[in-house]
């Protein structure tokens, strides 16, 4: 991957739910502004991380979009269809 966290890549993500997601969210954007307060008081050491940030958070949004829209299957909605199917036989 050329810019963004490993952690956070397009397999990872889709292999979380959307709780877990909103989380690792939520950490982005408060990682996101320190870095914007570091960079506005010039105590920024690694400005590419700035980048790196922005683009894990557009992932993210991504993710969660294209399971609203019923692109990409949630995996929780997986397991519990297994689950359904084996209950009713």
């Amino acid at each position: 991957m050329s810019v963004g966290t490993a952690e956070y890549t397009i397999k990872n993500l889709g292999e979380k739910t959307n709780v877990e997601i909103e989380d690792f969210l939520k950490k982005s954007k408060e990682e996101l502004f320190n870095l914007r307060f570091q960079s506005a008081t010039s105590q920024l050491d690694n400005s590419a991380r700035l980048k790196a940030v922005k683009r894990d958070i557009a992932r993210m949004y991504t993710i969660l979009r294209e399971r609203e829209l019923g692109i990409s299957p949630e995996p929780e909605a997986a397991a519990e269809s297994k689950t359904s199917e084996a209950e009713e036989k």
